[in-house]
Parts: C-alpha cells; sequence; structure tokens
C-alpha cells in the first residue's frame, strides 16, 4: 500500500483516535477504537495485538504524531499518522 488514503481505506486497517474520551465521545470517525495519548505507553500489548497496518489521528495531528513516535520505539512498525479528524474524513472520501 502505497499511499495514507489506500491504508486508511483498506478493511484490516486499525484506527486509533488518540484524543480524550471526551473529544472521542463527542465524533470519531466509524470503527475507530479511542486510547488517548496519554494511556498508549500502558496498553503496548494492546496496540500490538491489532490488525496492522494502525492509523493514529486526533485533532490537529500533533497528538498523533506523539503516538506514532511511542509506537514505533516500542517496536510497532507499521503505523502512520493519519492528521486530524478532518483530515481522515477526507481520506475516507
Amino acid at each position: 500500500m502505497s499511499n495514507l488514503k489506500e491504508i486508511v481505506n483498506n478493511a484490516t486497517t486499525s484506527i486509533v483516535d488518540v484524543r480524550t474520551v471526551m473529544e472521542f465521545q463527542s465524533g470519531h470517525i466509524p470503527g475507530a477504537i479511542n486510547i488517548p495519548l496519554d494511556e498508549i505507553q500502558n496498553k503496548l500489548e494492546e496496540f500490538k495485538q491489532l490488525p496492522k497496518p494502525i492509523v493514529v489521528y486526533c485533532r490537529s495531528g500533533a497528538r498523533s504524531g506523539m503516538a506514532m513516535s511511542i509506537l514505533k520505539q516500542s517496536g510497532i512498525h507499521e503505523v502512520y499518522n493519519g492528521g486530524g479528524l478532518a483530515d481522515m474524513q477526507f481520506l475516507l472520501n
């Protein structure tokens, strides 16, 4: 898979929203799971069990960038920064 749009639209891709629970509840990508950025370090095993690739997103792309770095440093390499919620909505259309 060469580009992010193909990855996001692949049925086997795991989409993870790294915003807070409150932000997630106010609207999210259908099928996304919510693992807030501050919980990622404690949920590495959960990430390792998720189908790959993994696309992380947040509100602007900053937290998802941090999440991607944490995951890659932890040995999960097939992870992509989907940017913000609006970016993801654009990619899904």
